[in-house]
């Protein structure tokens, strides 16, 4: 049975992990933690997520609990993912990250702290998402020297970073298919007179609002026809059990940096 650790616990994601460990046969929660200022430090990580007891208190202090675990999975913010990694590096631990928002500086950070163990990183541990990376691949090879290419997201009023991480791993796959420079093409927003689209470029529209889970739409535009590729999430169990997954196949890895296209074997 590999152990886990969950940080961020009593969050959305968090307490949705917790859930799908406990529906795990390969997997069990042995480490929560949370931020030191959470007034729910000690309380028991599997009544906090709504299962009823777990026999784990959810702690502050990842270092000091470093040896109850194998594989830590971090769905939180780009700052505290980093000072995990650090701890999870200098002691060997596997990573499963799917914390999303990273700027240059942040990720050259990250990278550096993983460099001497296994991790999952992914902008998203669906399964569906991660099929329609490998679909929108395709339809990218086969249409994208002539469709207008769009991707549409659409999440909860919280979610903080925009596009989301799964829009712009979609953009990238898209980018890469056709032999574009994502940098270079990417139109993040329209406005005004904007002038004719150029096809050469990719173009992402965000919403925000409700409780959205989270909806991605790759669009490609022909004249009179168009391809849609769309994966709608109806509850964040289709991450958790992804993530737990992947905690399961990275226990088998050696040192290196893979994604959930690796996990399922998509390459």
């Amino acid at each position: 049975m590999i152990k886990i650790a969950v940080t961020g616990a009593a969050g959305r994601m968090g307490k949705t992990l917790i859930e799908a460990l406990a529906n795990s046969s390969s997997a069990e929660l042995t480490v929560a933690i949370e931020h030191p200022s959470s007034s729910l430090i000690g309380a028991d990580a599997g009544e906090v997520a709504g299962i009823g007891k777990s026999g784990v208190a959810i702690g502050a202090d990842l270092a000091a609990v470093v040896a109850d675990f194998d594989v830590l999975i971090d769905f939180t913010v780009p700052v505290a993912t980093i000072a995990n990694a650090q701890i999870c590096g200098a002691n060997q631990k596997g990573m499963v990250v799917g914390t999303t928002g990273f700027d240059e500086q942040q990720m050259a950070a990250l990278h550096a702290a993983i460099a001497p163990i296994a991790i999952v990183m992914a902008a998203n541990y669906s399964i569906g998402v991660n099929l329609c990376f490998k679909l929108s691949r395709l339809a990218a090879e086969v249409m994208g020297d002539t469709a207008d290419i769009e991707i549409i997201e659409a999440h909860h009023r919280h979610k903080v970073d925009a596009p989301s991480g799964t829009a712009l791993k979609l953009g990238q796959v898209v980018a890469d298919a056709t032999g574009r420079d994502l940098d270079k093409v990417a139109v993040y927003g329209r406005e005004g007179q904007t002038g004719a689209r150029d096809q050469k470029t990719i173009g992402f529209a965000t919403i925000r609002a409700g409780d959205v889970v989270g909806d991605h739409t790759v669009l490609f535009a022909e004249e009179g026809e168009r391809v849609e590729i769309t994966h709608k999430a109806s509850s964040r169990m289709s991450f958790a059990s992804g993530a737990v997954r992947a905690a399961g196949w990275l226990a088998e890895q050696p040192a290196g940096l893979f994604d959930m296209q690796d996990v399922l074997g998509l390459h």
